[in-house]
């Protein structure tokens, strides 16, 4: 921006000052002014004073920084010039006016002083100090009529006030005549009231002593009671002791028909396990885990959960666990991941974690679900699902943990569930649900041997 050169006069002279403060308003307008010309100078032509005023709007720079800016004006010549040039565009008449050493009666003195004191034309604290001078003579006129008016409003309120305290004292007589009405009723009731407590007083006498008859046969009843409930208490013990009596002779009784019922149930079982073969139904090819609300893998991005790692433990009794009959393994995916192999991308975490499980599955037979936290998914992801691993992201809302205890819950009771993960709270909620949590580092040397 092309900085505009203001005509201070000869440069010879001596400066000139002003021998008083800017009136009020035509510091505000000076400050205005200023504020909006801030907004239209590049940043290097902002003084560093001015660096955070100059982000605020207009009015906000006037309002919050009009310190700043009239210490700017007053210090920094170089930006009262850029101000005046800017000032000069928009009010173009009146600059030219004020450049040729003339004084626009027309105009209002708060602009012209503003923008003498911007421009600062030889003459500019004469120009000032009149426009001071209109603004105090405008002031005063506008305080005489203010006054005169004022004068008026308060001789019609003072005439109103006689009149309303005129009607005042009339409604005050009224009221006093209906007050001492209401006196008379009043006493006339209480000497009423008095009457009815008397009566009152009386029944209460009577229905106090009547409550001290009624309270002594309730003692009596009580003690009656409590000599009845010992006697039941005594003799609901003799019954207690009888009904264990049939109870244990019972159960000695039902011991040989326990063993016929044993061995009626070895019968049907095998009998079952026979007609499947005979009628060669096939395995059930839907689990549990499947109803479960998952995101698949091509459902969004993957976000990223930290491990609390236990001790690992010997990978055998992870074989052990994994050769029970219809056993499912449940992991948790990238706490496994970030404790092996935290190095890798994302991706390269998953594809390597979710091979080994592969592989895993089809050495074991176990049903595999391996579930990552989808909180973060931002993106959609390609996870290919291999044969014998069910891949799950946790939808939105939830986390992986949460969804892995709802995988637990999701099973029958009784049948084996095993889950990895060496996060303690994800640990401790699957244990409560009946399952058995391992360490991830348990799962990773397993997958090594592998």
């Amino acid at each position: 921006m092309t900085e505009d050169v203001v005509n201070e006069g000869d440069a010879s002279a001596p400066a000139e000052a002003l021998d008083a403060p800017l009136p009020a308003e035509v510091r505000q307008r000076v400050v205005s002014l200023a504020a909006f010309a801030l907004g239209t100078l590049a940043a290097e032509e902002v003084p560093p004073a001015l660096k955070a005023v100059a982000r605020f709007t207009p009015t906000k720079r006037a309002r919050t920084g009009s310190s700043q800016l009239a210490a700017a004006l007053e210090a920094d010549p170089v930006f009262r010039h850029r101000v005046a040039a800017v000032t000069r565009n928009q009010l173009p008449a009146l600059a030219e006016a004020l450049d040729r050493g003339e004084r626009p009666h027309a105009a209002d003195p708060v602009e012209v002083a503003a923008l003498a004191y911007l421009l600062r034309p030889p003459g500019w604290t004469t120009v000032v100090r009149h426009a001071a001078d209109d603004v105090a003579d405008r002031a005063r006129t506008s305080t005489a009529g203010e006054a005169d008016a004022a004068l008026a409003r308060l001789t019609d309120q003072l005439e109103a006030a006689r009149s309303e305290g005129r009607a005042a004292v009339e409604r005050t007589r009224a009221q006093a005549q209906r007050d001492a009405e209401a006196a008379a009723g009043v006493r006339r009731r209480l000497r009423e009231a008095e009457g009815e407590l008397r009566r009152l007083r009386s029944v209460t006498d009577a229905a106090v002593a009547a409550a001290e008859r009624a309270a002594e046969e309730t003692r009596q009843v009580q003690a009656a009671a409590a000599v009845e409930a010992r006697r039941l208490r005594s003799r609901l013990a003799d019954v207690e002791a009888a009904l264990e009596t049939s109870r244990r002779a019972a159960r000695e009784g039902r011991s040989a028909e326990s063993v016929r019922l044993r061995l009626l149930l070895d019968t049907v079982v095998e009998a079952a396990h026979g007609l499947r073969r005979e009628l060669a139904l096939a395995p059930a090819t839907t689990r549990p885990a499947d109803g479960v609300g998952g995101i698949t893998p091509d459902a969004a991005g993957v976000g990223d959960l930290a491990a609390r790692a236990f001790a690992a433990d010997d990978p055998a009794m992870l074989d052990q666990l994994l050769a029970l009959p219809q056993v499912h393994l449940v992991v948790d995916g990238y706490n496994v991941t970030k404790t092996g192999y935290g190095t890798l991308s994302l991706v390269e975490q998953r594809n390597r974690l979710v091979t080994g499980l592969a592989v895993l599955a089809a050495r074991t037979g176990a049903e595999v679900t391996c579930v990552f936290d989808g909180t973060t998914l931002d993106v959609r992801v390609t996870q290919a699902s291999p044969r014998g691993v069910r891949v799950l992201f946790s939808p939105e809302g939830e986390t992986a943990d949460e969804l892995i205890r709802r995988l637990v819950r999701a099973e029958p009771p009784g049948r084996p569930v095993v889950v990895v993960s060496s996060d303690r709270e994800v640990a401790d909620g699957v244990l409560r649900s009946g399952a058995r949590p391992v360490p991830a580092s348990l799962l990773l040397r397993r997958l090594d041997r592998s």
